[in-house]
């Protein structure tokens, strides 16, 4: 397989699977994690590497090393591998999610930016998405009349705050999740609760339902439920790891013990709280953006910006569900023919945030 990201956490899960699994990896994808990314091709020997700094080239331990999106477009096209690990972060990730397409190769999807700015335009047929929450509502899937589905959020790490702090709160303090350690953006878009608006967006390109919402459940444990007509509900509880989903994306089943059980009576208790709309701004236009998926391609690039902003400290921590919101009502006739203009929309609503 091709491992795009390979250094990030999804990549790192991705290659705990292929060493117990004993599968071959034929190209690493990986950013400016050099150390890490040696060490992966010491143990997998990957045939090809691709990293995103030309100037990083001579610090790669392999004889065959190039960079840049297009170098990654071709190794797609040129490789034998029949899948595709894409682990990119953010809008970098779709060029490389339609190449895997046009291939007709598998694709295992944990950009979920792909399928937020461009749901419409990609054919599903051979996609499996590395995320617990739609792992989750797969593997509950029944032959039984849904009434809706409900994922679960953990609540970000500014879920217990006051209010009032929220409005001086650092960097640092936003990057410190209480269940987890993952990048710095989706560390950020789990405090904004944009990476659980981007969730019931790819939900509803996943499953065709528009009948979707989200709740917080602190220990991370119930990744999701589906609600039947009937009145009767299935939770799906594993602890929290990657694994699992990316095995399944993968290997298409998984009989073996991938994970430790979740212990109940260890666990206690579980706590379940409502998404404020006052601690959590984006959800104010949750059902908006629900009737309208356009408006992907607008949020991705305003919360793509207002992130950046945020971890260069250039604003505060509130100001970047601001930016987004207004982004969302200033672009919010948007109405994309192709996937050409995915590319201009984004690239419109960057330049004019991005000063």
């Amino acid at each position: 397989m091709i491992i795009l990201g390979s250094t990030g956490s999804i990549g790192v899960n991705t290659l705990n699977i292929a060493r117990k699994f004993n599968l071959n990896v034929e190209v690493l994808v990986a950013g400016t994690n050099i150390e890490l990314l040696n060490k992966q091709i010491e143990e997998f020997k990957p045939k090809k590497v691709v990293i995103s700094k030309k100037e990083d080239i001579h610090k790669i331990n392999h004889s065959d090393v190039s960079f840049g999106e297009a170098s990654i477009l071709k190794v797609i096209e040129e490789s034998n591998s029949k899948t595709v690990v894409n682990a990119l972060v953010g809008f970098l990730g779709l060029r490389p999610t339609l190449k895997a397409i046009e291939c007709g190769k598998k694709i295992a999807l944990a950009n979920k930016e792909s399928l937020v700015v461009a749901g419409k335009f990609i054919d599903q047929t051979h996609l499996s998405p590395i995320d617990s929450e739609h792992f989750a509502l797969w593997y509950l899937l029944q032959d039984k009349k849904i009434s809706s589905m409900t994922v679960t959020a953990s609540g970000g790490s500014f879920r217990d705050y006051s209010l009032e702090k929220l409005k001086n709160v650092s960097i640092k303090e936003a990057l410190n999740h209480p269940n987890w350690s993952m990048g710095n953006k989706i560390t950020i878009d789990s405090a904004t609760m944009t990476n659980k608006m981007f969730e019931l967006m790819e939900a509803a390109w996943l499953f065709d339902t528009r009948k979707l919402d989200a709740i917080i459940e602190t220990k991370s444990l119930i990744h999701a439920l589906i609600n039947f007509e009937d009145g009767s509900s299935t939770a799906h509880i594993a602890n929290a790891s990657m694994q699992l989903p990316i095995a399944y994306a993968i290997l298409g089943k998984c009989d073996e013990q991938v994970l430790e059980p979740v212990d109940l009576i260890k666990v206690g208790s579980l706590e379940f709280r409502q998404i404020e709309k006052e601690r959590y701004p984006i959800w104010q236009v949750k059902d908006e953006i629900l009737n309208n998926l356009d408006l992907g391609v607008v949020l991705n690039a305003a919360n793509e910006v207002a992130v950046s902003k945020f971890l260069n400290s250039e604003i505060g921590f509130l100001d970047v569900s601001k930016i987004t919101l207004e982004a969302l009502e200033k672009f919010s006739g948007v109405k994309p023919t192709s996937i050409e203009d995915i590319f201009e929309i984004d690239k419109e609503v960057r330049s004019f945030y991005d000063t």
